[in-house]
């Protein structure tokens, strides 16, 4: 009888099955990797803007409060965008000619808003209201991290649905007295504890109803 397959073949069918099984193992540890990189959610990501608009330079340097730009925040689901004549109340007298302000410019003359390039954006199916978290004692910083420090804004956190999550499950110690929503870099009272725990009963906030589907999801 003529053999068909060679001793050898053993060796290489061994070859292949093991190359076919940690080639799987690979694919599924790189999904998972990937799915928590700033390459799917947009972490640390800082696209161009069509004017480079400079929180650093605005909030930590000129002091702006959020609201006199975002001015939907504490009343609305949207923080907003400034529209033009928000920004020329300061560009009609400041750096008039300057080249980097002619989107502002061509805008005030033609009516049509500034194409802003969205950063933090949340799926569709997603449901996130503004002035509810900021009532409620969260911060700007907790989510959008020390925008006064930006030259061009980033996405500072991931926004996954677990990143969400881990608040809701445990908000205590991401509230602050709501006056306070506002400040960059807040120094903390020494009754931290106490004060947030009060503010948990003050805001009816009740982390056993905050993870249930419709929350989030509507």
């Amino acid at each position: 009888m003529t053999q068909v397959f060679r001793p050898s073949a053993n060796g290489i069918a061994r070859l292949v099955l093991w190359s076919l099984g940690v080639g799987l193992l690979v694919l599924v540890a790189v999904s998972v990797i990937y799915v928590r990189s700033g390459w799917a959610t947009g972490a640390e990501r800082a696209p161009a803007q069509p004017v480079p608009f400079s929180h650093a330079h605005h909030v930590g340097g000129l002091g702006l409060d959020c609201r006199y730009c975002h001015t939907g925040v504490e009343v609305s689901a949207s923080a907003g965008l400034p529209p033009t004549e928000t920004c020329m109340t300061c560009h009609s007298q400041l750096y008039t000619n300057a080249d980097m302000l002619a989107p502002v410019r061509e805008s005030l003359a033609t009516g049509q808003p500034i194409a802003w390039v969205r950063v933090h954006d949340l799926a569709d199916f997603v449901y996130f209201n503004h002035s509810i978290h900021v009532a409620k004692g969260v911060a700007c910083e907790t989510c959008h991290g020390e925008v006064d420090a930006m030259p061009i804004l980033r996405q500072e956190a991931p926004l996954t649905m677990g990143w969400c999550l881990s608040c809701h499950r445990d908000p205590q110690p991401n509230l602050r007295p709501p006056q306070d929503v506002f400040l960059m870099h807040w120094r903390p009272p020494a009754d931290l504890a106490r004060l947030q725990s009060w503010l948990m009963e003050a805001g009816g906030i009740h982390p056993e109803d905050m993870t249930d589907c419709y929350v989030c999801h509507r």
